[in-house]
């Protein structure tokens, strides 16, 4: 099987963002209070919500565990 191209990447980055910030949402927590619990940088968690960063497996399992 094999993935889509840039623009589907892309999009797949936005909807793990967006399903990230729901979450989060969700939880009635900051953006900032999520970064801290997950040990990642505030900025970073905000590009990776916003989709501008693909996030690693390692810091996705630290935003689950948060």
């Amino acid at each position: 099987m094999r993935l889509g191209g840039k623009d589907d990447n892309a999009q797949q980055l936005i909807a793990i963002g967006a399903a990230i910030r729901a979450c989060r949402r969700d939880q009635g927590i900051s953006q900032e209070e999520l970064a801290y619990k997950a040990e990642i940088d505030r900025s970073h968690m905000g590009k990776i919500e916003r989709g501008e960063r693909n996030v690693s497996l390692l810091n996705l399992i630290r935003i689950c565990a948060a």
